[in-house]
């Protein structure tokens, strides 16, 4: 049955792969700790669910965060199990999700990007192929706000040059349109340019857009590699250098110069606007920090005459 959610999860919610892994990884967790039995409606229960998620705290010292990641895989699994008829109520609607500390989105400063792509400009007629490609993949990265599986999953044809859009598939094989700004879709028609010197189908709609020298579709570690690399260097950058972090950037600087959070939920493909509201912790802090610096009041500690 797990398989079988699994396939379902892949080819009708359209799951990515990595998701679809960490799913697979959490029911054979389950299974393990339940001595390898299948028996879904006998194993899946309340009493049974609260000491497997004693044994991830205690055993496997696993995280608050992650212990509440499985209960949300197994939650899932339980609804498709009541839909196939197996269970009859969800018994992790039962069992109380360990609380977690909230953390706040990691961003990257205006000046260390702008630092990074000073830096890279250089003639962009010139460069090697992968110095074009691996800037491509920051601008794109901070720019559009993607995910690092919707920038691998891009085509040719996902870009429209004539309206500069970009189609993107998101989570759940959602689509939405991007804008794209005009030196992006410059940096995009040079890369290609230095693309069709390698191979023929350059500008194929259905081809990869973002390809490795040997042509083949980018990959997830590919990727973190080279956001590592080409970050490494720049000033001020003293977090996680990552795709993520690039997405969180751009969210956080579109907030803080005054973009609605209903249009960044657009940007980003968040199904809901909760998960867009955690940028604005960092706007807080910043206005915070301003309201600390300007304001004649709060400078002198509120003493001012009171």
């Amino acid at each position: 049955m797990k398989n079988k959610y699994i396939s379902y999860i892949h080819d009708v919610r359209r799951y990515s792969e990595r998701t679809c892994e960490i799913y697979a990884d959490v029911l054979e967790s389950f299974v393990s700790f339940c001595d390898g039995c299948e028996d879904f409606a006998a194993t899946l229960n309340v009493n049974a669910l609260r000491a497997y998620e004693v044994y991830l705290f205690d055993d496997r010292k696993l995280s608050a965060r992650t212990v509440s990641q499985h209960l949300s895989v197994l939650s899932g699994f339980c609804r498709f199990l009541i839909k196939e008829g197996v269970l009859q109520s969800n018994p992790v609607h039962l069992v109380k999700r360990p609380k977690q500390e909230k953390r706040l989105p990691l961003f990257y400063k205006d000046k260390s990007m702008d630092a990074y792509f000073e830096s890279t400009k250089g003639d962009p007629e010139f460069g090697s192929y992968e110095q074009k490609l691996n800037r491509l993949i920051i601008s794109m990265l901070a720019s559009c706000g993607l995910r690092r599986s919707e920038l691998i999953s891009l085509n040719v044809g996902s870009v429209d040059f004539a309206r500069s859009t970009l189609r993107v598939h998101g989570k759940g094989d959602k689509v939405r349109e991007i804008p794209l700004i005009p030196s992006l879709c410059d940096e995009i028609s040079l890369y290609l340019k230095a693309v069709s010197s390698l191979t023929d189908d350059a500008y194929d709609p259905a081809a990869p857009l973002l390809r490795t020298r040997s042509g083949a579709r980018l990959y997830p570690v590919y990727v973190d590699r080279v956001v590592k690399k080409e970050l490494s260097g720049v000033p001020d950058i003293t977090v996680r250098r990552s795709p993520h972090v690039l997405r969180h950037t751009l969210a956080t600087e579109l907030l803080a110069d005054g973009a609605d959070l209903n249009s960044i939920k657009e940007l980003l493909g968040h199904s809901s606007l909760a998960a867009t509201q955690v940028y604005t912790h960092n706007s807080v802090e910043r206005l915070q920090n301003v309201y600390k610096n300007a304001h004649p009041r709060a400078k002198n500690g509120g003493k001012n005459g009171d």
